[in-house]
């Protein structure tokens, strides 16, 4: 099996069209079909049913193409680090994570990290939990902190710690007159902010999900990109909006915020990371966070610990 036919066999998975893929890998029609001929017989089975417009891959198909996208994204990725390496620079360690969690944790363990990696390059990149599971995948970040729960069988996933979830009143509000926690009802009727928009599933589903489970019904939804968008909105006086505990340090000169009372009312923020990870960070990692949450910082107050 050679690299060059999982580059071949991946750009007709994703194009499902032999003659789309053959132009954008700037070769003949013809060598190409032959090369993932050659791929099946190598495996020994079918990964492609070409008797279907467009074309469609079998179980063994879908597998490999989600295999082959993983072993190419790594040697790209090995490629740029041996490069870097050799223009003596840093290797670098990729982080995507959710807004909220940089109001919490995230830059603590980063400086953790440079503490213990001094010559190790650190990247943050904001990315929703949905993003950043694909990105795992690709390699195109080493290690993920999101808020949704979701499931694939090639990512290992930790769930940190439950966070409280605060809502946001503009400042003048009825309900922005007391510090006491508010029960979600207490906001039914209202105009309620979610973010992000998209991509979906998201934690604004988390939040009408909430809502249905107390047959919370809110006066309408404005749905928004970011949570900076969502507390503009909120300073506005156009609605409320609910989000994490630790982001409350946001916008505190119009916004104020309360507590939900509801034991339910918690989002959860989950460590994302490759199966099988060969970076051998992880585990280090994870000691990292362990130290972290056993002095008990600020932002660690606000939430309830399940790890």
């Amino acid at each position: 099996m050679e690299l060059r036919q999982l580059r071949y066999f991946v750009a007709v998975a994703r194009e499902r069209n032999f003659s789309r893929a053959a132009e954008l890998l700037h070769i003949a029609q013809p060598p190409l079909s032959r090369q993932i001929q050659q791929l099946e017989e190598t495996l020994g089975v079918t990964l492609i049913d070409r008797s279907i417009r467009p074309l469609v891959l079998t179980d063994a198909g879908r597998f490999f193409y989600d295999q082959a996208k993983q072993i190419l994204a790594r040697i790209d990725h090995v490629r740029e680090q041996t490069r870097r390496i050799a223009a003596s620079r840093r290797e670098i360690f990729i982080i995507g994570c959710v807004g909220s969690t940089l109001y919490s944790g995230i830059p603590d363990l980063v400086r953790r990290m440079r503490v213990r990696w001094p010559a190790l390059g650190i990247e943050i990149r904001e990315m929703m939990s949905v993003e950043q599971i694909a990105a795992l995948k690709d390699g195109r970040i080493d290690l993920g902190f999101g808020r949704v729960r979701l499931s694939d069988p090639d990512i290992e996933r930790i769930t940190l710690r439950e966070e409280r979830l605060v809502v946001a009143f503009p400042k003048g509000h009825p309900k922005s007159l007391t510090t006491e926690p508010v029960a979600l009802s207490e906001i039914a009727g209202e105009t309620l902010v979610i973010y992000p928009s998209k991509p979906r599933p998201s934690f604004a589903d988390e939040v009408l999900a909430l809502c249905a489970d107390l047959n919370v019904e809110p006066g309408t939804v404005e749905e928004v990109r970011e949570i900076q968008t969502a507390l503009g909105l909120v300073a506005a006086a156009i609605g409320v909006c609910i989000l994490p505990a630790a982001a409350q340090r946001q916008r505190m000169d119009d916004v104020c915020y309360r507590v939900l009372s509801d034991e339910r009312a918690t989002s959860p923020v989950i460590m994302s990371y490759r199966r099988n990870d060969g970076s051998g960070r992880i585990d280090e990692i994870k000691s990292l966070i362990r130290e972290m949450y056993a002095e008990n910082p600020p932002w660690l107050r606000l939430s309830n610990i399940t790890w």
